[in-house]
């Protein structure tokens, strides 16, 4: 944590939860305020061979810095929803292993039972402008957008816009690194459910 934040008064931390990178963002709740918005990228070391080692290693990672964060007045913790729509089941039950463990962390670590946000929920709530009417007339998420857009980039270009004090990674051909992507998903899920919830 960069800056003095007062510990008295209550946060909520959103997730968003990869087998590689895990987005993350902390707001105080009652000045709406950014506290912090970065990633964590948990490579065990050595490399392990058994894949439920490394999640189970990458966990114990994610819990370290989770455990610097206590006394740190977090009262919710929200973390997106994996989306289950990959045609890899393997990837998919992969990926539900990791946010199990990431949630027991959370739970052992902070007390605190994740509360879980749709992705289209999450943006919905988050950035109500961008449901549209569509071709179809119908009023949906990116309404009105063209197929190919690239929905990831327009959350980030909203969250920049938001929060312009926020400095981002790019890589050495200029161009946005992927784990930006994984915070503004982080930022999307805190503010999402804090709207639907109707706290903010």
């Amino acid at each position: 944590m960069g800056k003095n934040i007062n510990k008295n008064s209550p946060k909520v931390l959103g997730l968003d939860v990869s087998t590689k990178t895990i987005g993350w963002a902390l707001f105080d709740i009652q000045t709406k305020e950014l506290l912090e918005l970065t990633h964590i990228s948990p490579v065990p070391k050595p490399k392990v061979e058994n894949k439920i080692e490394e999640l189970i290693l990458k966990g114990n990672i994610f819990r370290k810095k989770l455990e610097d964060y206590v006394g740190l007045g977090i009262t919710s913790v929200v973390i997106e929803e994996p989306l289950l729509n990959s045609n890899n089941v393997y990837t998919v039950g992969t990926l539900m292993r990791f946010n199990t463990l990431v949630c027991k962390e959370v739970y052992d670590v902070l007390g605190i039972v994740p509360e879980f946000i749709s992705t289209y929920n999450s943006r919905k709530f988050a950035f109500p402008h961008l449901v549209q009417q569509n071709d179809k007339g119908k009023f949906v998420l990116f309404g009105g957008l063209p197929k190919d857009t690239d929905k990831k980039v327009i959350i980030w270009e909203l969250v920049a816009k938001r929060e312009p004090q926020t400095i981002w990674q790019y890589t050495k051909n200029n161009t946005l690194k992927k784990e930006n992507y994984d915070q503004t998903d982080a930022y999307c899920a805190a503010l999402g459910l804090m709207k639907l919830k109707e706290i903010w």
